[in-house]
């Protein structure tokens, strides 16, 4: 045991803290944080991740999946409605076909996501990351959100000619948040 530590320690390993500094951590200000645990008792929060799943079809109206990460996931024709998404992973998801609407899709990443016949009506879709690789082509749009989402040129061009209507929680016109040339 003690020349195994000791060859760990020489090469930067980190050995386990002790019950005291265990303790310590456990009764500091910061109770929960991003890593992700294997149980609910553990320190960090609770993440579960789908990598690489197939969930076509998949049911989440009206379910809080904030956090959860459905990287590189196949999730066409889900079904979004009402969910809570705060911070969700779609990063380089297959979302066609899905509805989204009056989900929560604040602080989400849609990274290289696949978005096309989306439906985000009455989306909040708040503070998202979307970049260039995103390929977000909506069939509707009525009433979203999108404050503070940075969309490229041909982006917002596409989005403009379907945008309209209010947020029915922010009371934010859907044309204002994309910042759409006047018609």
């Amino acid at each position: 045991g003690a020349a195994l530590l000791a060859a760990a320690v020489a090469v930067g390993l980190a050995a386990p803290l002790p019950a005291a500094a265990d303790s310590a951590l456990i009764s500091s200000k910061i109770k929960v944080g991003g890593a992700s645990s294997g149980t609910k008792d553990a320190l960090g929060s609770k993440k579960t991740i789908t990598r690489g799943v197939n969930l076509e079809g998949a049911n989440f109206e009206g379910q809080n999946i904030s956090g959860v990460s459905f990287q590189q996931s196949i999730i066409r024709n889900g079904r979004f409605k009402g969910a809570n998404a705060f911070g969700a992973t779609f990063f380089d998801a297959d979302l066609a076909g899905s509805d989204f609407t009056g989900a929560t899709l604040t602080q989400a990443n849609f990274e290289l996501a696949q978005m096309t016949n989306t439906i985000l009506d009455d989306a909040v879709a708040t503070d998202m990351y979307v970049n260039g690789t995103t390929r977000i082509e909506p069939v509707s749009i009525n009433g979203a959100d999108f404050t503070d989402t940075v969309f490229r040129k041909d982006q917002i061009k596409f989005l403009c000619k379907i945008a309209k209507g209010k947020n029915s929680q922010t009371k934010v016109d859907t044309r204002e948040s994309l910042a759409c040339p006047d018609e």
